[in-house]
């Protein structure tokens, strides 16, 4: 069985490793190095983990060694764990945002199989949606074991290019925040023609779950549902049509643009560590 280590307890590793030990995945085959006390001590009674305060035990043994810490933090554990990966050539799989695979194999060494992966919140409830892509080190049998990582919290896809990481950070890394932030102006709508916030909340909580599962279950394409629902003339056309009026395609490109410039350049900081 395939030993896996995770460097950082934080709620997307907390994800993984539930979602792994769902799909038949032991316990004594996940490893955790956590520095907050805790953190570990909550990590290792909810899932029966083994826990570490040293990443370089936690990591001495991993085929698969998990990166689910922060991209800031990176620089600073490489000096620690690059001994160690370099003597086990374990498969590196990084999960924080906007961390180039240049910048790991600069930092790790570049004899390593390395995917990056960008997973979004929902991973937290097992609705996560992950890009993946990978350097020309990772053979598919480890193609399979990241993904089988992935899918644990979610559904997965590849990517040949990695410059479309940044674009993956930007629709579905984020999007989740998209998502909320229009909830948050149906229900503020409501309030303001005079409906109750509760009942506005609820409402516009429950369509925007309603709508997504449509989507997910239905495969239809969103313009085919949305024009299902557009009567002629109707309560519904008029909301879109307002919507048009402000340019509301236009005005998602330029955020989705924004958010990934953004994290092309969180990446270029790093590059300066």
């Amino acid at each position: 069985m395939t030993r896996i280590a995770f460097i950082g307890g934080g709620n997307m590793a907390r994800s993984l490793i539930g979602g792994l030990l769902k799909t038949g995945v032991p316990a004594a085959n996940l490893r955790v190095a956590e520095p907050q006390a805790q953190a570990r001590e909550s990590l290792g009674r909810d899932f029966g983990v083994s826990t570490f305060d040293d990443n370089r035990l936690a990591a001495a043994e991993a085929d698969v060694l998990v990166l689910a810490v922060k991209p800031q933090v990176m620089p600073a554990i490489h000096a620690e764990l690059r001994e160690t990966l370099q003597r086990n050539r374990p498969l590196l799989i990084s999960i924080a945002a906007g961390v180039r695979i240049d910048q790991l194999e600069r930092w790790f060494g570049n004899l390593l199989p390395i995917v990056r992966c960008m997973p979004n919140t929902p991973a937290l409830i097992g609705a996560g949606a992950t890009g993946l892509c990978a350097n020309l080190r990772v053979t598919p049998q480890q193609r399979e074991q990241a993904q089988h990582i992935l899918d644990a919290v979610g559904i997965t896809r590849w990517l040949d290019d990695e410059a479309l990481m940044d674009t993956v950070t930007a629709l579905s890394g984020s999007g989740p925040a998209y998502f909320f932030a229009l909830v948050e102006a149906l229900e503020d709508a409501a309030v303001a023609q005079g409906m109750p916030r509760e009942t506005a909340r609820i409402l516009a909580t429950q369509t925007c779950l309603g709508a997504g599962r449509m989507l997910v279950e239905s495969n239809e394409a969103p313009a085919t549902l949305r024009q299902r629902v557009t009567s002629p003339n109707g309560t519904t056309q008029a909301a879109l049509e307002s919507f048009s009026a402000d340019q509301l395609p236009r005005v998602v490109a330029r955020a989705v643009a924004a958010a990934t410039k953004r994290g092309a350049e969180l990446a270029a900081a790093l590059d300066k560590e």
